[in-house]
């Protein structure tokens, strides 16, 4: 890992350890407005132990659209695309989700079984985080 990696990694572990738990409290959850914090559970893709980190969420009927700038540098992507199922906390009640992951450079998951409006924004957004590296998913709620 190159220096800069290595204090992008610690930068963001240090945020994640302080927003994480208000996240999971529920501050700042989208629920009067629809884009907010959630905290959300994955399973380490090497290690199987579990992590809790915040990540930036959209509202869209009871699916949530989450995000990463980091594109294919996520560790969470990264480990929700080995699993995808995932928990999360939306204002501040634990819900279990399975995730479709869109990653640059990598096949879209089938997102034929979403709702008809996902399926449109998937559509939409998916070219548009190719070409700027960045990569998403989809929570559908179990």
């Amino acid at each position: 890992m190159s220096g800069l990696a290595t204090l992008e990694a610690r930068f963001f572990r240090a945020l994640n350890a302080f927003v994480e738990p208000m996240a999971r409290a529920g501050c700042g959850s989208p629920s009067l407005a629809p884009t907010g914090l959630i905290a959300m559970e994955t399973t380490g893709r090497r290690t199987g132990l579990t992590h809790r980190i915040p990540v930036l969420a959209t509202l869209i009927g009871d699916h949530l659209l989450i995000t990463t700038i980091r594109g294919n540098r996520s560790q969470w992507i990264k480990n929700v695309r080995m699993n995808p199922h995932v928990r999360y906390w939306l204002s501040g009640r634990v819900h279990e989700a399975q995730a479709l992951v869109f990653i640059p450079g990598k096949e879209p998951p089938d997102a034929l079984e979403l709702p008809p409006l996902l399926r449109g924004a998937v559509a939409g957004l998916h070219p548009l985080a190719a070409a700027l590296g960045v990569g998403f998913a989809i929570l559908e709620p179990q």
